[in-house]
This record gives structure tokens, C-alpha cells and sequence, in this order.
């Protein structure tokens, strides 16, 4: 990777954080704020990084891949929610937030490929 397009990435996915924290303090309805929060600006900036500099049918991969890791977002938020009303330890919380992505979006991904085999040895 050129280090002008590490330079643009950092600056786009920098520049979306901040604007999705600058959301989330001014809209007074924080539920609303929060969506803000889960802005995809690491996933955005990917696929446009990728179709800027490898095309389009690369950047449909990166975006067929990002699924997983969205769908792996949903798991992370839940389990963040969950631990830190339970215990109170937003650090502990992020942790095992993290880590629950991870899980998911890997078993996620596993699941996929086990049932495209399954269905695949079929025909």
C-alpha cells in the first residue's frame, strides 16, 4: 500500500469517527446519536479505497466480506450492552465486545462456506 493512499484512508476514516462523534453529542435524542456511533466508516472507506485504486470486482469482495463483520457488529453491540448494564466495567465490556465480533464474524463466515460445500457436493 502507497503511502498516499495509507495517508487517505487515515484521513477518511478519521474524519468519519469524528463526525459521527460530533452526531452523536449534538442530536438530543441519543438512540438517534448512537446510530451515529455505528456509522460503517472503516467498511465505506475500504470498498471506496479498494475501487479507486483495484476496480470494482475487488471492491465487491471487500464488500461481500464486510457482511460478516457488520453482522459481527450487531453481536459486539449486544454483548457490550449487555455486560456493562450487568456489571457496570465499560472496559470489560468493550473487550469482550471485540472479542464477540470476532467470533461471530468468523463463525459467521465458516457457516457460509460449510453449507455452499454441502449444497454444492448435492448437485
Amino acid at each position: 500500500m502507497k503511502t498516499k493512499e495509507l495517508l487517505l484512508r487515515f484521513l477518511l476514516g478519521g474524519a468519519s469517527v469524528s463526525l459521527s462523534y460530533i452526531a452523536s453529542v449534538w442530536i438530543p435524542w441519543k438512540a438517534l446519536g448512537g446510530m451515529f456511533a455505528a456509522f460503517p466508516a472503516v467498511m465505506i472507506a475500504a470498498v471506496f479505497m479498494v475501487g479507486v485504486t483495484q476496480g470494482s470486482e475487488k471492491a465487491s469482495a471487500i464488500a461481500k466480506g464486510s457482511v460478516y463483520g457488520m453482522a459481527g457488529c450487531a453481536i459486539c453491540v449486544l454483548a457490550v450492552l449487555f455486560i456493562l448494564q450487568a456489571t457496570g466495567d465499560w472496559w470489560l465490556s468493550l473487550g469482550i465486545g471485540v472479542i464477540a465480533w470476532f467470533v461471530s464474524a468468523v463463525a459467521m463466515l465458516k457457516l457460509r462456506v460449510t453449507i455452499q460445500s454441502r449444497v454444492k457436493n448435492r448437485t
